[in-house]
């Protein structure tokens, strides 16, 4: 058994190491392929939220308050299904007889990063809430623009305050990913799916994957801890 055991998890042309491994670079691709896209959508969002115009305020909570709300199941469901359907009417429209499909790794980034970013725009909105008043105005005092202030006082600071609640939304994302794995694309959990089908040894492969993950984490705990390392250094030197 023992010896079976090996012969799976090898590299060779019995084994399932190979397209599991794929699998990882295609769950770190699709994780890191979010990350931007759900960071810049929430920013913008947070902005929105805390703008004197009402529209904008009204427009920012509509979003969060539905891709908050909705499972992220569901979101993937509605990307994949509906926003093909969707496109699919309009280029009829402009092109009759054409058809045009979405690939899965793009539903997957979209449905993914409105989620991240719903979340992700909460925390930035709470380090705003943080900064006092008092930097704007002094920004402002010396002759900075509102566009500079931002720049140059306000971020830096907002990305120190939001940090901490930005890696835990990082490694959620990380583990939203294995939702992908329903609509195709084939991540580590559809790679440790189809190897556990296959050889009937789902206990094995399914741990296999949940140690892929586990791994994952904790080099993503490395990296934040240095990146918040890196962030603190700086603002002892300002």
């Amino acid at each position: 058994m023992e010896s079976s055991i090996w012969t799976l998890l090898s590299w060779g042309p019995e084994g399932w190491s190979r397209s599991i491994a794929s699998g990882v670079l295609v769950t770190i691709s699709l994780a890191l392929a979010t990350l931007p896209l759900g960071l810049f959508v929430g920013f913008l969002v947070a902005l929105a939220k805390q703008s004197s115009e009402p529209t904008l305020r009204m427009a920012g909570n509509i979003y969060t308050t539905i891709f908050r709300g909705l499972p992220e199941l569901l979101t993937l469901f509605l990307v994949f299904y509906g926003a093909q359907l969707g496109i699919q009417q309009i280029v009829r429209i402009v092109s009759p007889g054409t058809t045009v499909e979405i690939n899965s790794f793009v539903a997957g980034m979209v449905a993914l990063g409105v989620v991240f970013s719903s979340y992700a725009s909460e925390v930035f909105l709470s380090a705003f809430r943080a900064i006092p008043l008092g930097q704007y105005e002094g920004g402002y005092s010396i002759g900075l623009s509102k566009r500079q202030t931002m720049r140059l006082v306000v971020l830096p600071q907002l990305i120190r305050i939001a940090l901490p609640g930005l890696s835990n939304l990082w490694l959620a994302l990380l583990k939203d990913t294995a939702l992908v794995s329903v609509i195709g694309l084939s991540d580590i959990l559809r790679q440790a799916t189809i190897a556990a089908r296959v050889t009937k040894e789902s206990f094995l492969f399914f741990g296999v994957a949940c140690l892929a993950y586990l791994v994952l984490a904790i080099l993503s705990s490395f990296g934040i801890d240095a990146i918040e390392r890196a962030v603190g250094k700086k603002e002892m030197q300002r």
